[in-house]
Order: structure tokens, then sequence, then C-alpha cells
């Protein structure tokens, strides 16, 4: 029996601007914006690469605003990454070092926290596959 996850909620305040920060700045891919009601429109996004979603959206869930902390998303490079969302405006902060990996942190409009990680074992299995499939 497989068990993926697929989707993740993060509550937001305002749709509109977590879909603009999450597809315009972050880059995610919009798979939908659907108003079921009055009250309950349900987006999903998608960050560019992965298999996991997220939903945002009015009445999709109870949880406060903000209340989702430390949601990961895997670089190759953390250098990289940052540069490429500090120049869309995106508000990041320096990279942290630990024997592991790089690590960025970084906030949506409503104060639910990401963090960037490149992890250098994940990068030295890659290097091992290619180098092996080459």
């Amino acid at each position: 029996m497989d068990l993926t996850l697929e989707v993740i909620p993060v509550p937001v305040s305002d749709t509109d601007a977590a879909k603009a920060f999450y597809a315009d700045k972050l880059g995610f891919t919009v798979d939908m914006d659907i108003r079921m009601s009055d009250s309950v429109r349900f987006v999903q996004l998608t960050p560019p690469g992965s298999a996991c979603s997220i939903h945002i959206g009015d009445g999709t869930t109870v949880m406060e605003p903000g209340s989702v902390k430390g949601l990961i998303l895997c670089v190759e490079s953390a250098a990289d990454a940052r540069a490429a969302l500090s120049e869309k405006g995106v508000e990041l902060s320096e990279i942290e070092e630990q024997p592991w990996g790089r690590h960025v942190y970084f906030s949506d409009p409503d104060g639910n926290t990401w963090t960037l990680q490149e992890s250098f074992a994940r990068n030295e299995r890659r290097a091992t596959e290619n180098a092996a499939s080459a």
C-alpha cells in the first residue's frame, strides 16, 4: 500500500496575496483555483520539481494564518536558491551552515515559515548516481 503525501494545507489570511507570493515570487505552479461557494475557495500550488503541493484558500482550514512552521523545500544549492528568490523580492535569512547541509529561512506574508535546505548527503548521492549512469 502506497501512502503518498501530496498536498499540505497552508493557512493564509488573504488568498490573492498568498497566491501571488507563491506563484510570482517562489515560482510555484498554480494547479487549480476553484471557488466552490461564497465562503470556500481552494487554490493548489506546486513547487517546481515537487510531487507535493500546498493548498491555500478561503474556508479550507481551521488553522490560524501563519501557524504552519518549518516547511522545507529541498534545493541543490542554498546559495543559488537564495540569490534567485532574493532577486524576486523574497526576504531571506543569510545561509546557515550545518554539518549536514546549508539552510536559508523565509516566511510567507502571513508568517508561515519555510526552509530552503541544501543536503550534502543528497547532493553526494545524486553525484554518485549520475557518475554511475554516465
